[in-house]
């Protein structure tokens, strides 16, 4: 461990420094509950949010909400001005990602065709959750995440269906390969947006204003910010615990195809973090907006594509089941990358700095 990384791992406290234990510990923890205990994935599923179950749901938006408190929003502008971070994420995200996803997908998946649909769909889905997370604690740009975040989540509206046509019906039908459907509104698109980003944006932009104002930013951010950020950590752990609970009888009983869809899954968060990391060292960007949008492109909107697999192909389907590995694979992978990114910090001077974290 270098003596910058370890400076940086020793600042965090213990919940942060032994996250990927406690991680770990959910998905055990998460895929026993969902094997042993009768019942349990009908009882989490009793209750839905736009096709994906209320814990699930509530655990996502207590995740995002501490974090969206942080974004200082007064500090937005210096980021939308930021033509070599906004232009590069945007062709990531929604040119480089989809066609890698579907290229992989094919080329790796050639025999199995509802794998195959269900990662294009996880493909397609950007993330406007998880990554916040992830660029939280790789000391990442909070205000340039709020706003490739919300970026991520207009492009989705306008652009998910029309790429979920173009890529499993007219580009397999141009190269002579089977097509599928996607049938799937813009509404639809447009609730996920609105639950899982909106409602915590709000909710943390109403918490720093209202805080600010009532005592000031120092007291905000040094006295309320650490005993209520923690909060983003346990919302976290705990939809990974019930996500694989849900999942836990179905990833046990196929354990071959799940490693057969994990194989493309981690070439392409490979790709696309390392990809998009050496591309904003290239052009100069600091240490923060390029950890910034090396997470933004790797990421994906796990609960949009499990919502679209399941209302298109059915919750027992293999495209849902494709969608469900997505973010069993893309959590221990990010984490990792989390403290790669951290142990490459040194290799960024201070002069190039833009954002203090």
């Amino acid at each position: 461990m270098t003596d910058t990384h370890a400076g940086v791992v020793g600042k965090l406290s213990t919940l942060d420094r032994f996250l990927p234990v406690w991680i770990a510990a959910a998905m055990v923890a998460g895929l026993l509950a969902g094997r042993w205990i009768p019942g349990l994935n009908t009882a989490l599923s009793a209750v839905q949010v736009d096709g994906i179950s209320l814990p699930i749901a509530l655990g996502l938006l207590v995740m995002m909400y501490p974090v969206l408190a942080k974004v200082r929003y007064d500090r937005l502008g210096t980021v939308t001005a930021d033509r070599r971070l906004l232009w590069p994420s945007l062709v990531l995200n929604w040119l480089i990602g989809p066609a890698l996803m579907f290229a992989l997908a094919w080329l790796l998946l050639p025999d199995l065709p509802e794998y195959r649909t269900g990662l294009i769909i996880v493909g397609l889905a950007r993330c406007i959750a998880m990554v916040v997370i992830w660029n939280d604690l790789a000391c990442g740009d909070r205000e340039a995440a709020a706003v490739l975040v919300a970026l991520n989540s207009v492009f989705q509206v306008i652009a998910f269906g029309l790429l979920g046509w173009f890529y499993l019906s007219v580009l397999p039908g141009r190269l002579g390969l089977p097509q599928a459907d996607l049938a799937v509104s813009g509404w639809q698109i447009a609730k996920s947006v609105l639950i899982f980003l909106g409602i915590p944006l709000v909710a943390g932009y109403l918490t720093r204003r209202l805080g600010e104002r009532a005592k000031g930013r120092a007291w905000y951010e040094t006295r309320f910010l650490p005993r209520f950020g923690p909060a983003a950590l346990y919302g976290l752990l705990f939809t990974i615990m019930v996500l694989f609970a849900l999942q836990g009888e179905q990833i046990t009983a196929r354990p071959l195809d799940v490693v057969r869809i994990a194989v493309p899954l981690l070439v392409y968060f490979g790709l696309m973090w390392a990809g998009s990391y050496a591309f904003g060292r290239a052009v100069g960007l600091s240490y923060e907006r390029t950890t910034t949008l090396a997470f933004t492109a790797a990421g994906n909107n796990f609960e949009l594509a499990i919502a679209v697999a399941i209302a298109t192909f059915g919750a027992t389907s293999g495209q849902a089941l494709a969608g469900v590995v997505g973010p069993l694979i893309e959590v221990p992978v990010l984490v990792t990358l989390v403290y790669v990114s951290l142990a490459l910090r040194r290799r960024f001077t201070p002069a190039r700095v833009e954002v203090t974290p």
